[in-house]
């Protein structure tokens, strides 16, 4: 039973968004003008995000799964296809690929960040290799000059799941500025967020094109206009496209959201300063590292459990966290390890040993800009409790 001093009755959440009056002051105004659904808003903050990533193009869409299935389809992935992705990711990565009839292929992490494993990756190409969808893990960049140099060699496109890198940048570089195509998500939970949506960058004209015309039901261009004062009722509908669009409310949060992003990422890498500078010492926990050529996003901070130094494993440190009132969680479950990925592709649990070694001992801990030191102490202090409390 949990003692008095273990128990809190007030749970630190595992995220919560950083909503000032400065957002809810633009997501009403758009309530006032009247234009809700995309718009000129959308276009100011495509227009926005683009000069800040540094890329040519940005197309706002739905999701961050939204527009990778969106970056599959522009690049002509068709059935038959394989994909090369990470099996340490969320199944969006995967299921894009799966949505155009072709073969997510797994491959395993490397033991350091937890990115794709590039030898790996060498390995199971094959001449079916279409793609390959590196995916920055916890914000943390892939090693992008190994993959870019070998998918060229091969004629391979790149696609980056930026989900958890904004902003991050690989040896000065912004994410979203490295491979043909890059998704970001902007998800309640993420870095930058519009409660839902994400965006896609390229600086290829015809893929930006054909991203745009599918995102909105094959519609030709700029078919939204059609409800303004200078619109016309006409448009063409030139191919089966898809309802990926983000909203004018959506993106007037994203606007004032995009204006903060660099203190936001700021406070994040000073939590993350905190907690290592107070975590690394204590035996059973490894706390992670950042290479110096990356400007880490901290979408995450994850820990790892040195079992041999406990007598709780990660599952019931995870219930220890929360009866002391810690939010906490689990990225992610390896992909192989669903029904679906064993079912439908044959995939087995054993056939990624670092990924498995990987999720037996990680767990993720809160790490947001409204965080106050005192909130990171609560959490170490916590897990200072936990290791005394267990520790063999």
């Amino acid at each position: 039973m949990a003692t008095e001093t273990q128990t809190q009755t007030e749970l630190l959440p595992f995220h919560r968004p950083l909503i000032d009056e400065e957002e809810i002051q633009a997501v009403v105004e758009v309530l006032r003008n009247g234009w809700l659904t995309t718009g000129p808003k959308v276009h100011e903050f495509e227009q926005e995000f683009a000069r800040v990533v540094g890329s040519q193009y940005a197309l706002a869409v739905s999701s961050c799964t939204a527009g990778l299935h969106l970056a599959l389809e522009a690049i002509g992935i068709k059935p038959g296809d394989e994909v090369l992705l990470p099996a340490l990711t969320f199944t969006a990565t995967a299921e894009a690929v799966a949505y155009l009839g072709a073969k997510p292929v797994l491959v395993d992490c490397e033991p350091e960040h937890f990115n794709m494993d590039v030898q790996e990756l060498r390995r199971r190409v094959t001449y079916r290799t279409r793609a390959i969808m590196p995916v920055h893990f916890a914000g943390h960049p892939c090693g992008m000059s190994e993959i870019m140099e070998f998918a060229r060699s091969r004629n391979i496109s790149i696609i980056e799941d930026a989900a958890h890198a904004f902003p991050a940048q690989y040896k000065g570089r912004n994410i979203g500025t490295l491979g043909e195509l890059t998704a970001f998500s902007f998800y309640a939970t993420k870095t930058l967020t519009t409660g839902e949506g994400g965006m896609v960058t390229t600086d290829d004209q015809r893929l930006a094109e054909r991203i745009r015309l599918m995102s909105l039901h094959g519609m030709n261009k700029d078919a939204w206009k059609r409800y303004a004062a200078n619109g016309s009722w006409r448009y063409e509908v030139v191919e089966a496209g898809f309802k990926y669009n983000l909203t004018d409310i959506q993106a007037a949060l994203g606007l004032v959201q995009l204006s903060k992003s660099s203190g936001m990422r700021e406070r994040r890498a000073q939590i993350s300063r905190r907690y290592t500078e107070l975590l690394c010492d204590i035996p059973c926990y490894q706390v992670p590292v950042s290479n110096g050529d990356v400007l880490h996003a901290w979408h995450l901070y994850v820990l790892l459990i040195e079992r041999n130094r406990l007598r709780i494993d990660r599952d019931e440190l995870f219930d220890q966290l929360r009866m002391r009132g810690i939010g906490c969680a689990i990225h992610f479950i390896p992909l192989h390890f669903h029904p679906y990925y064993q079912r439908k592709w044959g995939y087995q649990i054993g056939q990624f040993p670092v990924t498995e070694h990987y999720f037996e001992r990680c767990i993720s801990l809160p790490i947001y800009p409204g965080m106050t030191n005192e909130d990171v102490d609560r959490v170490v202090g916590a897990l200072v409790d936990i290791y005394k409390t267990f520790r063999r």
